[in-house]
Parts: C-alpha cells; structure tokens; sequence
C-alpha cells in the first residue's frame, strides 16, 4: 500500500501487510533518512494492530503529527479497508 502522508516531512509511506497481520517494507520517501530507517526496521514483522496503537498520536515539535503518527493513520486506512478476519 501506499499512502500519502499530511503534515510531515516525509511525503509518502509504502508497505505490506501479511496474511498474518504483520507488517513489511515499511519505507519512507522524504524525511529523516535514518529516522525513519529506524522505524521502517523496528515495524518489520510486528502486528498491524499493535502499531496502530504504539504509533497513534505521536506529534514532531508543534506538530499535531508525525512520520510514526502517518504509518499509524497509513494502517487505519489499510485495517478500515481490509478488516481483520
């Protein structure tokens, strides 16, 4: 999937979700290279559900948003989408 990120540095967030629910490839275009490295790493492998809930409402300085708060909304989409079986 990819998604088009609001308010952030980064401008676009591609990834995949597995039959099991995990996520993969999380990449980032734009922002903090290896931040969001960081992040693509760490969200390998790791439940959907569980990220949403870990990401959700992270903010960047006065920001209402950041890259982290993006792949939490970038999953919401995915999940409203593609609910859980």
């Amino acid at each position: 999937m990819q998604y088009k990120t609001k308010g952030t540095c980064s401008v676009m967030i591609s990834f995949d979700v597995n039959e099991d629910d995990t996520v993969t490839g999380v990449q980032f275009l734009g922002g903090c290279n290896g931040n969001l490295k960081g992040i693509g790493a760490l969200a390998e492998g790791q439940n959907i559900d569980v990220l949403i809930e870990k990401l959700s409402g992270i903010t960047c300085g006065p920001r209402p948003t950041s890259c982290p708060d993006q792949l939490a909304r970038a999953l919401k989409q995915y999940r409203a989408e593609h609910p859980a079986a």
